[in-house]
């Protein structure tokens, strides 16, 4: 790999090897729901930061992918996989100041509902590295053109976009869950990319141009919120702008706005 190169996204987050099962009908303990038979299924490599990143090595952009890869199959698999894609994985949470790999990469179950292509994730990860810091890169996120952080590790994210926004590069984020660290990191980035729910839960409004521009009373930058069926919006200075959806027969919408997010970043770099 080329010493010192600068690349066009460096994402610090999530990767995920998803166990994805088509159902007929979402699982009901009562009811002729509580036994289903799965029509499909199949194992794919994902995760929100993985995810986005793929997408921006499709579009073209140099990518390079800073995170924990389990020394399992399944780590082996999402290695093969990224490289396979194109994204760059040298740096590696095992390859950093000798700090091992977990040893079960994060996997999720997801029960896919195939009558309108909505899915529950059920999820876990191992948790031992946590003990310790996530190393980051320095060179890599004060170079790259933009960063990109998800919300699994907020601790690692809101370090990468310090540094990051220190340098003077941009960083955008991906924000669906919710605690006491999410207005933090929120205001750590430039860019906050924001699922539905999380927008009315930090701002009190359940209108979403209401809550981004209340959000804009206290932080300056692009603001973004994804909503689902409906597309996205997002406030640029006092100007709103909302984008409709495709109308699509939706089949599987895993993934959905991870992808929405490669393409918004390719958009913001290549103008």
């Amino acid at each position: 790999m080329v010493e010192h190169m600068r690349w066009d996204v460096v994402g610090v987050g999530a990767n995920s090897v998803d166990y994805v099962y088509r159902l007929p009908a979402y699982p009901q303990p009562d009811g002729p729901f509580a036994k289903l038979r799965i029509n499909q299924h199949w194992t794919s490599c994902g995760g929100q930061t993985a995810t986005a990143l793929s997408t921006c090595a499709s579009l073209g952009l140099t990518t390079r992918y800073v995170g924990a890869i389990g020394a399992d199959d399944n780590g082996r698999r999402m290695r093969e996989e990224l490289s396979r894609r194109g994204v760059d994985i040298d740096v590696l949470l095992g390859n950093l100041e000798g700090l091992p790999p977990p040893a079960r990469n994060q996997f999720a179950v997801i029960l896919l509902d195939e009558r309108s292509g909505e899915r529950i994730v059920l999820w876990d990860r191992d948790d031992a590295p946590a003990d310790q810091p996530m190393p980051l890169p320095t060179d890599a996120l004060t170079t790259a053109r933009l960063v990109h952080v998800d919300d699994v590790d907020q601790d690692a994210a809101i370090r990468a976009a310090a540094i990051a926004r220190g340098a003077g590069v941009p960083v955008t984020s991906d924000i669906d869950r919710l605690n006491d660290r999410t207005e933090e990191l929120v205001q750590s980035v430039s860019i906050p990319i924001l699922a539905e729910h999380v927008l009315p839960a930090i701002t009190g409004e359940d209108d979403a141009e209401l809550g981004l521009r209340k959000l804009r009373t206290r932080h300056a930058g692009l603001l973004c919120v994804t909503l689902g069926a409906q597309g996205a919006m997002l406030l640029e200075g006092d100007t709103l702008v909302h984008a409709p959806a495709f109308t699509v027969t939706a089949t599987d919408t895993t993934g959905a706005g991870d992808v929405f997010r490669g393409a918004f970043i390719f958009a913001r770099l290549r103008g």
